[in-house]
């Protein structure tokens, strides 16, 4: 079902078949990403619904696939055929690391497990919408190769163009997608319910994990555009 704002915003895609987990999904996303618009489809089918719209998001149910199977790649191509730059968030009923691995090599930009408390969720998802890519630190592996750490999904992992990794707490994702977004230090503190001095402290921590030294370059980090070989670390 499509749900219109009145106004030109930024639109969503929920692809899940599935009525009461697609409505939980999009009453959710409507919630807590005010302003946009979101179309739920039952299948890749209706993709067409959304040609023309400014798609941001575009979330998929597993639903019980295998990665590499031929529906799940018929149905990302569907979507790349249309919506190339928009990135996907898989949603998956497993934990397993193997199929994290195979979705973020396949191009997913955020995978997301039923498992995930909800606000780990949110953050992750926020992550994703400011450029960068999210995994649960339970499947580390799928970004470094190290072993799987401990269950309590308390940190979001950036992967950057150059294959560099960052990890952020849910905080700092909050942080990092206001800051994609244009948002001042006011606006974000307004925002996110913190102080004018929580928002700088975030900032100097996700300025020294991307090594870099203003919010300029934060951005330019997430888009790909900026190094930190460029760039020192900040202090």
């Amino acid at each position: 079902m499509l749900r219109r704002t009145g106004r030109p915003a930024p639109t969503g895609i929920v692809i899940e078949p599935h009525t009461l987990a697609r409505t939980a999904i999009v009453t959710l996303l409507e919630r807590e990403l005010a302003g946009w618009t979101f179309i739920d489809m039952t299948s890749t089918a209706d993709l067409d619904r959304a040609l023309g719209m400014d798609i941001r998001l575009i979330t998929l149910d597993l639903a019980g696939r295998s990665v590499s199977s031929s529906s799940m790649r018929a149905d990302l191509a569907a979507i790349s055929e249309r919506y190339h730059d928009a990135p996907i968030a898989l949603l998956s009923d497993t934990d397993d690391s193997s199929i994290a691995t195979q979705a973020l090599q396949m191009g997913i930009r955020g995978f997301f497990t039923t498992s995930l408390p909800i606000e780990i969720a949110l953050a992750g998802l926020r992550l994703v919408l400011a450029g960068g890519v999210f995994c649960p630190h339970p499947l580390r592996a799928v970004a470094d190769g190290s072993a799987p750490q401990t269950e309590a999904a308390q940190f979001m992992r950036l992967r950057t163009d150059d294959m560099s990794h960052a990890d952020f707490t849910p905080r700092e994702a909050d942080v990092l997608a206001e800051l994609q977004c244009g948002s001042s230090n006011k606006v974000i503190a307004g925002k996110l319910n913190l102080s004018g001095h929580t928002v700088k402290m975030h900032l100097q921590h996700i300025m020294r994990k991307l090594q870099v030294q203003n919010r300029t370059e934060v951005v330019a980090r997430l888009s790909g555009r900026g190094s930190p070989r460029n760039s020192p670390a900040a202090p």
